[in-house]
């Protein structure tokens, strides 16, 4: 079930992020309709091992991009 949920969560994110561009964690939580911060880094980490995406600290949060 994880597995699943973590593929769908991470075309989520590719999507959103290649509509947007860079986003916040905050922007990319309320772009994919995810209610849970565990289930936005599912998604990112799957996308993390595929080499698909670049994550950088900014104050208390993150910033997304495709890479």
């Amino acid at each position: 079930m994880f597995q699943e949920n973590a593929g769908i969560l991470a075309g989520k994110i590719w999507n959103a992020l290649d509509a947007n561009g860079k986003l916040s964690g905050k922007e990319l939580k309320k772009a994919i309709k995810v209610k849970t911060e565990k289930e936005l880094y599912l998604g990112l980490g799957w996308l993390l091992r595929e080499d698909k995406i670049v994550v950088e600290e900014v104050e208390k949060d993150i910033e997304v991009a495709l890479k």
